[in-house]
């Protein structure tokens, strides 16, 4: 079937279902079912795989499913409308998904990690980019942003304390897909050596 039939299969109910969906994934790219509030979307998505694909395959975008992670990822392949990271985004981001590669040994792929931000903060100064320290404003804006997209979600109010307790979703998998842990670090490792301040990374 192709979409046009495929859509007009839906009943009135689904079909609002299906926009809302189509235009929260064209908004954030990134769902995961260990979100309580993703939970309901992502199982709509799994009901109806060929008429999402079918949709975005028009505008070349492609929807990514595994069902091991839990996690959908909405992939643009014309390598256009991407965010372009700064930084401490990029490391972050990075150090965000070097964390979740090590606790893979520990927790099955679906699950989520829970850290503090004292962890994390740890981590971004050993780097000594500039050998300046993460500053308060920074942190709370990347979690912030990280956040709109379901990659971590804070579990205390201020971002920025040490204690702050950190979900990492598995949807950080999709967002850097590499397998090989050195590999996260080897570009840590650069940033560390010359990284600038305007530099950019494209993200999903």
């Amino acid at each position: 079937m192709n979409f046009v039939e495929l859509y007009e299969s839906l009943n009135t109910t689904e079909k609002n279902e299906f926009a809302r969906i189509a235009n929260k994934l064209l908004s954030i790219t990134l769902l995961t079912k260990a979100k309580e509030d993703n939970k309901k979307d992502y199982y709509f998505i799994l009901s109806h795989k060929q008429l999402f694909s079918e949709y975005f395959s028009y505008i070349n975008w492609e929807v990514e499913i595994n069902e091991d992670y839990g996690v959908i990822h909405l992939n643009n392949l014309s390598n256009i409308n991407r965010l372009n990271l700064n930084l401490n985004e990029s490391i972050l981001l990075l150090l965000l998904r070097q964390i979740y590669q090590e606790k893979l040994k520990e927790i099955s792929m679906a699950q989520n990690v829970l850290i503090n931000i004292e962890e994390l903060k740890v981590r971004y100064d050993s780097l000594k980019i500039r050998n300046r320290q993460l500053d308060k404003t920074t942190l709370r804006n990347v979690i912030r942003l990280f956040k709109r997209f379901n990659i971590v979600e804070p579990l205390d109010s201020d971002y920025a304390l040490g204690d702050t307790r950190l979900i990492i979703y598995p949807t950080i998998l999709m967002v850097i897909k590499v397998d090989d842990i050195m590999k996260i670090s080897e570009k840590l490792e650069s940033y560390r050596l010359g990284g600038e301040e305007d530099e950019e990374t494209d993200e999903a």
